[in-house]
């Protein structure tokens, strides 16, 4: 293999696909990245089983071939060569050695052979379907939050991806819980998406999707089926395993009864929220909420550090309630909201309450309450 290319657009490449590599593991070509070169390009690929992408950019071939190098080792080397540098890579396939050249620069690369780099993408899609970048964006950043880091409960580590009818119309949900909080946002379902398979979309591969999001007007287009889910950005294809688990029926903890309605101004409401939990010792310290008619009042009592008490002017006027709610929690879902209002439905203390923009917006949260 002999191939030369910008320095930018290798660092731009690798960046993109050398974040998924884990930096421990027990298997020693999964620390390495694919290099194939074809054409008038160079394919780069890197993967840890579970989560594969790859990106192809344009390059000066001089002899077609594969191999694989340390990911995170030449990334470093590439991130610090000079702007407007050009690479040039010369290595066998069969593994052995490497040599990467950039002007004076002279790097001598251990590498492994291409044909021992797996590969997860195989299998066929059953569903296809193209969305704008920025309505996934929107679909994943305003549920992320909420996914669980429980490992114990796998089937929560993701985002669950579903269509369903509302009121008439095919939507495209996305929906995360740990089971303190849900987070549920649908969009218009896009064309080709009717009868997909609920999948549940791990925390890493969403995570990633993000950061490749680079254009909220372009397209990415999504093919998926009951184990695999792909998204293409045009240059770069994002594919990952699903997580094999029944995602729970969470429609069921959404109440449908909450009769008092509260309106808050929102930065009003997390700036409030973010002074009086300052007191609390403990991550998770229930900041109490006593509602009155026309009035909030925030407070937080810790016995090792004092109490704190804060009150705003709010549009409610049903009956007096105090309920409690985990401080973080609360700051997470006031970020999520795009208008300058909040409004919360209750029902009492002990049961769990919606937060939403306003009435049938598109995102809706739910969050349990708290012993104060």
């Amino acid at each position: 293999m002999k191939v030369t290319l910008e320095r930018a657009a290798l660092l731009k490449s690798l960046g993109h696909v050398h974040r998924v590599v884990e930096r421990r593991t027990t298997i020693p070509i999964l620390s390495n990245v694919l290099l194939q070169a074809d054409g008038r390009s160079l394919l780069l690929k890197a993967t840890d089983l579970d989560l594969e992408v790859t990106e192809t950019v344009a390059a000066d071939v001089g002899m077609k071939g594969g191999t694989t190098l340390p990911a995170h080792t030449l990334y470093e080397i590439v991130r610090k060569l000079p702007d407007g540098a050009q690479v040039s890579l010369d290595g066998a396939s069969d593994g052995g050695q490497l040599l990467l050249k950039s002007g004076r620069s002279r790097f001598t690369l251990q590498s492994l052979p291409e044909s021992d780099f797996p590969d997860i993408s195989a299998g066929e899609m059953t569903h296809k379907f193209t969305l704008a970048a920025g309505d996934l964006k929107k679909l994943i950043e305003k549920t992320q939050f909420a996914i669980s880091n429980e490992e114990t409960r796998y089937y929560l580590n993701g985002i669950f991806m579903h269509t369903t009818e509302v009121d008439g119309h095919a939507m495209l949900r996305g929906v995360a819980t740990d089971g303190h909080r849900l987070a549920r946002v649908e969009i218009p379902a896009p064309a080709g998406s009717a009868g997909m398979p609920g999948v549940i979309v791990p925390r890493k591969a969403v995570g990633e999707v993000i950061k490749l999001i680079e254009d909220a007007e372009a397209e990415v287009t999504i093919e998926l089926s009951s184990a695999k889910i792909r998204f293409n950005f045009g240059s770069v294809v994002l594919t990952s395993k699903l997580i094999d688990g029944t995602f729970p029926d969470y429609a069921r903890v959404i109440p449908a009864n909450n009769e008092k309605r509260l309106t808050v101004e929102r930065k009003d409401f997390e700036r409030a929220v973010d002074r009086v939990s300052t007191i609390s010792s403990e991550r998770g310290r229930a900041v109490k909420m006593s509602l009155a008619e026309g009035k909030l009042t925030l407070s937080v009592t810790n016995p090792d550090a004092g109490a704190a008490i804060e009150e705003l002017e709010v549009d409610y006027d049903a009956g007096a309630l105090d309920i409690g709610f985990n401080a973080r929690y609360l700051l997470d879902i006031a970020q999520q909201l795009d208008s300058d209002t909040a409004l919360f439905r209750l029902a009492d203390a002990g049961s769990p309450t919606i937060i939403q923009d306003r009435d049938g917006a598109a995102a809706l949260y739910v969050l349990m309450p708290m012993r104060v």
